[in-house]
């Protein structure tokens, strides 16, 4: 076995010294690296999983090759070999060990998940995102202004306009808040590059939680299907100093954007009001 482990670790070292830095990431969205401060431990508990997953696959298969390999029919040979019921050590070893796998993902997922959801005692910024169909409107709590958006436009090959996108302002190195709520049917609030995404319920208000350390521009979408134009419900975050992002305030406020956008423009309020108005007259 030894002449063997040799040139297959040896292998291993040199396929994985060769990787690129994508590969390295689990071909995770490229600018995700250090996006925000929680982005390297989603980052490390989904090339760890990775790795664990390929070595649990390489045994399995190498097991399956040496038993077809080893319990072979050989000439001459004719029956059926010795038929065995059960072997306690073996089976027992195949329950406890994916138990053990199973319980490790699940352990090491919620610890990041929980780091994620817990809300900062006083956050520096805060802001409610209001999905509705099918586009976004933006509360800045702290600062009493709002952005409301729009359906994003297309041109004439059915791409996406940029000019047409709504735009999350958020300052860099500020422990923020993303209040999540919706305005009609469930959405999901998901920055690819941040690496996480949480739903958006009607009725409920959800929380996310992070400090933004790398200023860009970051790609978000609905990640829940939502009806016809879901595909259109983009918008765009831009991580940016703190000086451009007071001048952004300032120009919702020029604009006449003070203040917040509420939760009653709800269509399910209309409908469910039409449905009674409905009923009444078929009573009468």
């Amino acid at each position: 076995m030894k002449w063997v482990a040799a040139p297959v670790a040896l292998g291993a070292a040199i396929l994985l010294a060769g990787c690129t830095p994508e590969q390295q990431r689990g071909f995770l969205p490229a600018g995700s690296e250090e996006a925000t401060n929680l982005t390297s431990g989603i980052t490390g508990l989904w090339v760890t999983s990775w790795i664990v997953l390929l070595a649990v696959g390489v045994i399995t298969w190498a097991l399956i090759i040496w038993a077809a390999v080893a319990y072979r029919r050989r000439k001459g040979q004719t029956g059926l070999p010795v038929q065995l019921r059960y072997n306690m050590p073996i089976e027992t070893f195949f329950t406890i060990v994916p138990v053990i796998l199973v319980l490790g993902f699940f352990a090491f997922t919620a610890q990041e998940q929980t780091k994620i959801e817990a809300r900062y005692e006083n956050p520096e910024n805060v802001v409610e995102v209001i999905g509705k169909r099918w586009a976004w409107d933006f509360n800045y709590v702290n600062e009493d202004v709002f952005f409301q958006g729009v359906q994003v436009q297309t041109d004439d090959d059915g791409e996406a306009t940029e000019e047409s996108m709504p735009v999350l302002y958020l300052p860099v190195d500020k422990t923020t808040e993303i209040r999540l709520e919706t305005r009609d049917v469930i959405h999901s609030f998901w920055v690819v590059e941040f690496l996480y995404k949480k739903d958006m319920i009607p009725g409920q208000t959800n929380y996310m939680s992070f400090t933004p350390t790398k200023t860009g521009e970051f790609m978000g979408k609905c990640a829940e299907l939502c009806g016809e134009y879901h595909s259109m419900m983009l918008f765009k975050v831009k991580v940016v100093e703190q000086d451009e992002y007071d001048a952004y305030v300032a120009s919702l406020r020029d604009a006449g954007n003070e203040g917040q956008v509420s939760l009653e423009y709800n269509p399910n309020q209309a409908e469910l009001s039409i449905d009674n108005d409905n009923a009444k007259s078929q009573n009468q």
